[in-house]
């Protein structure tokens, strides 16, 4: 009888454990940073929430323990934070954010140039570097892999089933891939990752041209940027490397962000 009773109190104490660890709570957070806090993304990777935040930093999101919270804009440096019991516990996070600052390259100074360009080549001691072929290797020469798309790569690679003669053999990690989700969310990161590189090399190259033809409060500029790369067609634009048609694409989406806000 006492064993039937330890064990029926084990198997609760086990149950309210199990219930407390996969509870979801909404997690409050307050975003610190040196200047715009409004329309910062926070994204739980894990349960695929994605929220953003208000005119003073403040976010909401629904999380469990051990769920990954990615924080990302544009001006700031990204941010992974891991829930933990503590975090979990208070409801409440408090996230200081870096400044994203562009490094200018060490300038080194040489030989002096002329001016004319085959003369500047051949008095160079610059040397071409050795690539595959020069050696008889075959390799990859194209755009290198970011980290999120080689882990997409190595998460999804290949066919579901290859078949040698009469015998088929079953790609299971790129099945279990599929089935536990991991692969949706490599593929969720990398589109992040393609629309953040996409929206600073808008900012960089036509803020001055969009801002001179359409004005645009200052604080509101960063906002049209997230509003413009939210378009289902903003990265379809950015990959045809046409700086006219995306160009025309931001002055669209800037006269229907004035419109917007004009009815707010």
């Amino acid at each position: 009888m006492k064993t039937t009773k330890c064990i029926s109190f084990l198997f609760i104490a086990f149950l309210i454990s199990f219930l407390g660890i996969s509870q979801t709570i909404d997690l409050k957070g307050q975003i610190n940073a040196s200047a715009e806090l409004e329309g910062i993304h926070i994204l739980n990777i894990s349960a695929e929430e994605y929220t953003i935040t208000n005119s003073k930093g403040v976010f909401e999101i629904p999380i469990q323990i051990n769920d990954t919270i990615l924080v990302s804009s544009v001006q700031y440096l990204k941010k992974s934070i891991v829930v933990t019991q503590e975090i979990f516990e208070s409801k409440f996070i408090s996230i200081q954010l870096k400044d994203r600052v562009n490094e200018l390259d060490e300038v080194i100074v040489g030989k002096v140039l002329t001016g004319d360009l085959m003369s500047d080549i051949k008095n160079s001691d610059a040397k071409a570097d050795i690539n595959f072929y020069d050696v008889g290797i075959p390799g990859y020469t194209g755009k290198p892999k970011t980290q999120k798309e080689r882990r997409l790569h190595e998460a999804d690679a290949g066919k579901f089933v290859y078949y040698y003669g009469l015998i088929a053999t079953i790609n299971i990690h790129k099945v279990l891939n599929r089935i536990s989700g991991r692969t949706k969310k490599l593929k969720l990161l990398v589109r992040l990752e393609e629309q953040d590189a996409c929206m600073n090399k808008a900012i960089a190259e036509f803020s001055d041209d969009l801002f001179g033809h359409i004005e645009l409060k200052e604080e509101l500029k960063t906002e049209f940027f997230y509003f413009a790369s939210e378009d289902s067609k903003f990265l379809e634009v950015c990959k045809l490397e046409s700086d006219i048609k995306l160009f025309e694409f931001l002055i669209e989406k800037l006269l229907a962000f004035n419109i917007q806000i004009s009815e707010d």
